[in-house]
């Protein structure tokens, strides 16, 4: 019955990393060592210390492998121990996955027997770099070896110290280069993967049928990332009312963006259900204890629920800022913050009353994250932008005649522009607004007649047009 060959275990640096000031360990595998070259011999050739590790079979070498060895020379006319070569890995093999072993090619036909020795080596030692030995006339063997996982090959004619550091020194660094080669381009396929799973997790406003006009900018302060601690979204309930929220959990890694979208999620469904003001922020506070990784963790919010007529709405605030309104001819200002309630996740009992306000028949409604009001006023300076400062900055855009979409980008550019540089914190702004002149030139635009055609009636479409996600 044969013996399973026992396989170290491999950790995750290259073994080409794990040399000490220089120095090279090479482990020796071949069935007459005393053949081979000296270690003095190496270290005089290659102008450092070269350590050899010799063993005669596969069994041998498996228990001389260790993490400290930077190359492997393996002679390929080296028997293999029945029933090791090809075999598939077994319990006793080791858990780490050889950076692209699972595309790692197969040997040609006819030539599997021969290679036996070196598949079995990659297959035990992923992360060392493999140097093998061929006959002088076989190099077809040799170009195969190379092809399916060998750094380099050498003639045994041709095998004296000089050539050999050579080639020990060439085949480390190209291992060390393949594995960089190839965490790079794994952490590139992450962060494609990464970049669509954050942008899928995004809002996209449920506004269908509304006559209000909408706008979002939002800024993780996560260097490249796409999702952040902050969090908003806008929906239409069946009723014709509009709910907006945005938020801000605390802290900026890739667990309070996975909270807030929690949050935002949970703030969609319990909204459609018909939950409003304390009962939906009371719930709301519920789902952040049961999915917050301490107590520590909290989230402030800002709802606001318009009527159907677009000229009243509630407003709760959970200790967030509150939203600037701005109505034709007039300067903007925040809205009445006194009746607030704390944080989601501070108190245990909280109550959250639901404000009335007064909105108009023609204003904009800005919500956003303390981020933008937490800037500095120019570089190095101590002095923060505020709500104040916000509400002087945005007013002066008014005036320059800016709206929707123009406006956000021209007061997040701003508040950048006066921090010196990308600011820190999460930023998330949404911009709803209401323009009764553009609701009629709208609706005379609905209800003109088109012209008249004599021509037959077109055949029916299999499916209509999808209209528009939400209101221009």
């Amino acid at each position: 019955m044969p013996v399973p060959v026992p396989v170290p275990q491999q950790r995750d640096a290259p073994a080409a990393e794990t040399s000490h000031g220089g120095d090279l360990t090479v482990l020796v595998i071949e069935d007459d060592p005393a053949g081979s070259i000296t270690g003095p011999e190496l270290s005089a050739a290659a102008g450092t210390r070269v350590r050899i590790r010799t063993a005669r079979n596969l069994t041998e070498a498996g228990r001389l492998l260790t993490d400290d060895v930077d190359c492997i020379l393996l002679d390929l006319a080296l028997p293999v121990p029945a029933g090791s070569a090809g075999a598939a890995p077994t319990a006793s093999t080791s858990t780490t996955a050889a950076p692209g072993a699972e595309h790692r090619p197969e040997p040609a036909p006819g030539r599997a027997d021969e290679l036996a020795v070196l598949t079995h080596v990659l297959r035990i030692a992923p992360l060392h770099a493999v140097l093998v030995l061929t006959a002088q006339d076989d190099t077809e063997l040799a170009a195969e070896a190379v092809r399916v996982g060998a750094q380099d090959y050498l003639f045994r004619g041709e095998l004296d110290a000089r050539v050999l550091s050579r080639a020990i020194r060439y085949a480390v660094e190209r291992k060390r280069a393949d594995l960089a080669q190839h965490q790079l381009t794994e952490s590139g396929l992450r962060a494609q993967e990464n970049a669509r799973l954050e942008r899928g997790l995004l809002p996209t406003p449920l506004l269908e049928g509304s006559d209000l006009s909408f706008a979002a900018r939002y800024r993780p302060g996560r260097s490249r990332a796409l999702l952040g601690g902050d969090f908003y979204d806008t929906v239409r309930t069946p009723d014709g009312t509009v709910h907006a929220m945005i938020g801000d959990v605390c802290g900026h890694g890739p667990d309070e963006a996975a909270l807030g979208v929690e949050l935002r999620i949970a703030w969609r469904a319990l909204t459609l259900a018909g939950l409003c003001g304390d009962r939906l922020l009371s719930t709301l506070q519920q789902v952040l204890e049961h999915e917050r990784q301490s107590e520590e963790i909290f989230a402030t919010l800002c709802t606001v629920d318009i009527a159907p007529d677009g000229r009243r709405a509630g407003l709760c605030l959970a200790g967030h800022p509150a939203p600037l309104l701005a109505r034709h001819g007039r300067p903007a200002r925040l809205l009445p913050y006194e009746d607030g309630g704390p944080a989601l996740g501070l108190l245990p009992r909280a109550r959250w009353p639901r404000r009335q306000v007064e909105l108009g028949g023609e204003w904009s409604l800005m919500m956003y994250t303390d981020g933008l009001i937490e800037g500095r006023v120019g570089a190095g300076s101590s002095q923060r932008l505020g709500q104040d400062g916000m509400v002087a900055m945005v007013n002066s855009r008014l005036e320059q005649g800016l709206t929707g979409e123009d406006l956000l980008e021209a007061a997040v550019a701003e508040v950048r522009e006066l921090n010196g540089g990308e600011l820190t914190d999460d930023v998330a702004v949404l911009l709803l607004g209401r323009d009764p002149e553009r609701i009629r030139r709208r609706g005379r635009s609905a209800s003109r007649p088109g012209p008249v055609s004599t021509a037959p009636a077109a055949a029916p479409v299999a499916s209509a047009q999808r209209p528009p996600l939400y209101g221009p």
